[in-house]
């Protein structure tokens, strides 16, 4: 197993990432991650700097220009997203992106070769349909059928759209992983499912939190969901809490950035309908990824019979 050696760990760098995937609560978990006394997150959470480093950011889907506000090309600006580290025993970030980018594990493996690495892997069909159905709610998808957009995907990725609107290519876990399983000791790396995340997020997060080195008896108050999909009853709504609003960054002034975000956690459930992929659809997509999944089985120890059903 190939092994980086050196790397710039230290201060300005973190000492463990949450590297995905998109649409399996990552989201819900960055913010269950920042109450903890001992771990300090990135205010940006997906900084994306790992895969993205030197990129030009010409992403060419709707809506893809606000991919510049929200991602870190430079190294001092990276660093820089550390700098309000105290004494916090885990520092980490959170970018969804670095799963499926095929550039990720080698610049994590150069930069911070020790780091510890938290997936979470949610039934790759579902999973592909909550990515359309996210960017649905915000008004972004020009398809309005899910089927429509998985036959559009090739069209998109050739022209350079940004990688969330892969809805059907990054649910290929064994292919993504194995490159992390490659580059790092197994041992740095906790693999988790979205299901245990539904079920019992506390528990999860004690499991996580003795993988991290910090007080695995602190508990999160994990009563609000985040960055839900499904179609929004009331689309202005949505648009508001989703997109710059001048009355947001009014409020922004006054309100803890932590509160901000969970009144919109408490808003945004009301004014959406969480739908179902056709059953038909589902097949397809499975019996794509069938082999991918087996091949996954094999490489985390973990039973996915459901997600082949």
């Amino acid at each position: 197993m190939a092994r980086a050696l050196g790397g710039h760990a230290g201060r300005g760098f973190p000492n463990f990432v949450v590297i995905g995937t998109g649409r399996a609560g990552t989201t819900s978990l960055y913010h269950y991650l920042v109450q903890h006394p001992q771990i300090f997150m990135t205010a940006v959470k997906e900084p994306k700097f790992f895969a993205l480093e030197g990129h030009p950011l010409d992403f060419r889907g709707p809506g893809d220009a606000r991919i510049r506000a929200e991602t870190t090309t430079i190294l001092s600006e990276y660093q820089r997203l550390f700098e309000g580290v105290r004494d916090e025993l885990a520092i980490g970030e959170a970018s969804t992106l670095y799963l499926s980018h095929e550039a990720a594990p080698e610049a994590l493996a150069r930069y911070v070769p020790d780091a510890k690495l938290i997936a979470i892997l949610r039934d790759p069909a579902e999973r592909a349909y909550s990515n359309f159905q996210h960017l649905t709610r915000d008004g972004h998808e020009p398809c309005a059928d899910f089927e429509d957009a998985l036959r559009d995907e090739p069209r998109r990725i050739a022209e350079g759209w940004y990688y969330f609107w892969y809805y059907r290519d990054r649910g290929f876990y064994h292919r993504d992983l194995s490159r992390y399983f490659q580059r790092f000791d197994p041992r740095q790396i906790r693999v988790y499912l979205y299901e245990e995340l539904e079920r019992n997020p506390a528990l999860m997060l004690e499991d996580m939190f003795r993988f991290l080195g910090v007080d695995p008896g602190f508990r999160s108050d994990v009563s609000a969901r985040h960055n839900l999909s499904g179609r929004a009853r009331n689309p202005g709504l949505q648009r508001f809490l989703a997109r710059r609003h001048p009355l947001k960054e009014a409020v922004k002034a006054l309100v803890p950035e932590q509160l901000g975000h969970r009144l919109i956690s408490w808003l945004q459930p009301s004014n959406l309908v969480r739908l179902a992929v056709k059953p038909e659809t589902r097949a397809r997509l499975v019996e794509g990824y069938r082999e991918d999944i087996h091949r996954l089985e094999g490489l985390i120890g973990r039973d996915l019979s459901s997600w082949l059903l």
